[in-house]
């Protein structure tokens, strides 16, 4: 099943936590507790996240992390190219070196066109919606009563 990384969940995570006034700034360990991301490995991801402009920090006194805009102007393409790279997706669904365009494997015209609309999906997708899906869940206590019988 092909999905985002672990790493690229971890930083939505982390950005749905964030606001983009640096006023209202995040802690690392204050993000790891309320998200569950482990808070020896969140301050590589918010790394990242700074390196690409999506979160920018101030350390010491008032410091903290915050969004450098709005959730909405944040395409979930932009995160996991951030975290995981420019080739994310692969350039062969099977993983073979010497498929290209000119000696294509029997998968090849599938994945270039599934490549390209998870691409455009992801572009088209933004923190902001993904923080909205996130403030209406259901909590976990509240799932295991609705199927118990």
């Amino acid at each position: 099943m092909l999905s985002l990384s672990q790493s690229v969940g971890y930083a939505i995570q982390a950005l749905i936590c964030l606001d983009e006034d640096p006023l209202k700034s995040r802690l690392v360990k204050d993000i790891a507790e309320d998200t569950g991301v482990p808070a020896a490995y969140l301050p590589k991801l918010l790394k990242k996240l700074n390196d690409a402009d999506i979160v920018a920090s101030k350390r010491g006194y008032k410091g903290g992390t915050w969004l450098r805009r709005a959730p909405s102007q944040i395409s979930l393409l932009d995160i996991s190219e951030a975290i995981d790279g420019r080739k994310w997706l692969g350039r062969c669904l099977l993983g073979l070196d010497e498929c290209t365009d000119s000696r294509a494997c029997p998968t090849h015209e599938f994945w270039k066109a599934t490549r390209q609309e998870i691409e455009e999906r992801l572009r088209k997708t933004s923190l902001e919606e993904v923080r909205r899906f996130n403030q209406h869940r259901i909590p976990q206590a509240e799932k295991s009563h609705s199927t118990e019988l």
